[in-house]
């Protein structure tokens, strides 16, 4: 018996209300559909349908069975549907999101990549510094640094980044240079406020986690001016690495307390599961999730 056949014939006998309209609808003959409803029942060893002269009915263990039948059809042709999505070419609408610096940095030139290479792909890159909410501003995907509260997406991890400190040799030279974490509340400080919220910076001490409030002489929501006022030496300055890179190599900033960094931040690539990726999205996962292990974040 071909039990997949027979779950349908079941469910098209229930939705149609008889089993001469279900054989309609299937477009068999009526015998062909009452050897298969009994088959099944023998199969299963239990009696799905009481059949009068004029209707049916689900016997308690057929209104059980009905919704297995049901979920396990609706994953095969799930299955069917991603593996044809696979095989389709990338083409249509593609929603990228990632933090400002970071996707400009590191996501838009692997997008610009994969628009030369998918000429039916258009895209859309959306750059905050900010959490995005996936589906209520429609974006297939996302790189998100930090930890992933959110159950409603995928995360496939990428790498991790660290959480460094950092002042000007000028500031360092006419204030000293800090050399604990509790020693920051003498010393100005700029605090980058979508990294740093609160008033409280996050450290390591002897492998135990340890906050300090610093004292503010500027809050400000975007990095770069953040980061240039930390070089022409407003203060110290708490950062992710790859933000200030350029900075450390031109020796324009100096990093301070790198024995009580915190834990490494982690990377991800994510997009939600509330729908199948298409063959666009799977395709652009693949090829940002390769090319971003790749990278080192400095």
């Amino acid at each position: 018996m071909d039990k997949l056949r027979a779950m349908e014939v079941f469910i098209r006998i229930v939705e149609a209300g008889s089993l001469t309209r279900a054989a309609e609808s299937l477009d068999c003959s009526l015998p062909s559909v009452v050897r298969m409803l009994a088959a099944l029942e023998r199969e299963v060893g239990a009696r799905l349908l009481n059949r009068t002269t004029r209707r049916i009915h689900l016997t308690d263990d057929g209104a059980i069975y009905l919704e297995h039948c049901r979920t396990i059809l609706a994953a095969l042709r799930e299955a069917e549907a991603a593996l044809e999505s696979r095989r389709a070419s990338p083409q249509g609408r593609l929603a990228v999101t990632a933090p400002v610096l970071f996707g400009r940095r590191y996501v838009a030139p692997i997008l610009n990549d994969f628009l030369a290479a998918y000429p039916s792909v258009n895209a859309e890159l959306l750059l905050l510094d900010r959490t995005v909410d996936m589906i209520e501003e429609g974006m297939d995907l996302g790189v998100r640094i930090g930890s992933l509260p959110d159950s409603s997406s995928i995360a496939i991890p990428v790498g991790t980044l660290r959480r460094v400190v950092c002042a000007s040799p000028q500031y360092l030279r006419k204030h000293g240079v800090p050399r604990t974490p509790a020693s920051l509340r003498d010393h100005a400080c700029v605090r980058f406020t979508a990294l740093t919220p609160g008033r409280e910076w996050h450290f390591r001490v002897r492998g135990r986690p340890f906050r300090v409030p610093v004292p503010t002489r500027l809050s400000c929501n975007q990095v770069d001016a953040a980061v240039a006022a930390c070089m022409e030496g407003v203060g110290v300055c708490t950062f992710l690495s790859y933000q200030v890179a350029a900075a450390v190599g031109a020796k324009k900033l100096r990093h301070v307390l790198t024995g009580f960094e915190p834990e490494p931040i982690p990377v991800q690539v994510i997009y939600p599961h509330a729908r199948p990726p298409s063959a666009t999205v799977r395709a652009f996962v693949e090829t940002v999730v390769s090319r971003l292990r790749s990278t080192r974040f400095v």
